[in-house]
């Protein structure tokens, strides 16, 4: 699973809580409960699915002053009525940071939840499911790192991270041969990823040098005259109109991976809430 850099999680939530609280705060909060009153809330699952982003949610807290006491971790498979966790502290603080918190719990466990049903549907096949780069603006260290918690692979976490041709540097550079031939003089010290949209394409680009090929929005025939041409001398990944219902037929095709922008922008968000308890006692921070 990849890291979560303290520091990167700080920014966001800071963003995020400025987002919500302006300059004037909670003026709602501030203008009905008193300072110095105190209470304890319970954060309980609506939905089942898989937990991810638990260092993003106590951050929150920990940015208003409340304590988060931890009943489960990223990665847990949560039931709808589970207790995932209890905050404690100034009622002022648990309400300004209860929707921000929440938010990012809903979305990266969502995130986590699509991921897994991924990896699920491909369980025995050998095959690797990867996300994209359809990520949030401004999040996708963090949806990456849901993805993992879901058990799939976080790939490309940007530009800068290696040589990926697409079709438009392919027309740019005059053809599929002439982009990778161009890359790897340029940059011998990484590896070249090039998509394709034709089995030609694709042992093209491998005769050239290529180290992995993405073969774009192609059918099972396709993909299985692909695996044929280039005989295991690259990596193939197929790409493009991968969903939940067709990725166990595109495995069966032979490539080495499969990846899908469904992980991150289909993912449906879990619900979570969040209940103030008058009676329940002050929780212990984790």
């Amino acid at each position: 699973m990849i890291e979560l850099p303290r520091q990167l999680v700080a920014e966001a939530v800071l963003r995020a809580l400025q987002e919500d609280l302006g300059a004037q705060g909670d003026v709602t909060s501030m203008a009905v409960i008193p300072e110095e009153q105190t209470a304890a809330a319970v954060i309980v699952a609506r939905t089942d699915g898989v937990l991810a982003g638990i260092p993003v949610f106590k951050e929150v807290f920990s940015r208003v002053g409340a304590r988060v006491r931890l009943g489960m971790a990223d990665g847990d498979h949560v039931r709808k009525g589970r207790q995932v966790a209890r905050a404690g502290g100034g009622l002022r603080a648990i309400l300004a940071a209860e929707r921000t918190a929440l938010n990012f719990l809903g979305r990266l466990s969502g995130v986590a939840t699509r991921a897994a049903a991924y990896v699920e549907a491909l369980e025995g096949t050998g095959v690797i499911v990867r996300d994209t780069r359809k990520t949030t603006p401004g999040l996708r260290a963090l949806e990456k790192y849901a993805v993992a918690v879901g058990g799939a692979e976080p790939h490309r976490m940007g530009l800068f991270q290696g040589i990926f041709l697409k079709d438009n540097h392919v027309a740019a550079a005059g053809g599929v041969a002439a982009a990778v031939t161009r890359a790897r003089e340029a940059r011998p010290d990484l590896e070249v990823l090039v998509e394709v949209e034709t089995p030609e394409q694709a042992e093209e680009a491998v005769a050239a040098g290529a180290h992995e090929v993405l073969l774009d929005n192609m059918s099972p025939e396709q993909l299985k005259e692909c695996v044929a041409r280039v005989g295991g001398r690259a990596k193939l990944e197929a790409s493009g109109g991968i969903t939940l219902e067709n990725v166990r037929e595109v495995a069966g095709t032979g490539v080495d991976s499969v990846s899908s922008g469904d992980i991150t922008h289909g993912a449906p968000w879990l619900d979570f809430s969040l209940e103030v308890l008058p009676d329940l006692p002050l929780p212990k921070e984790d």
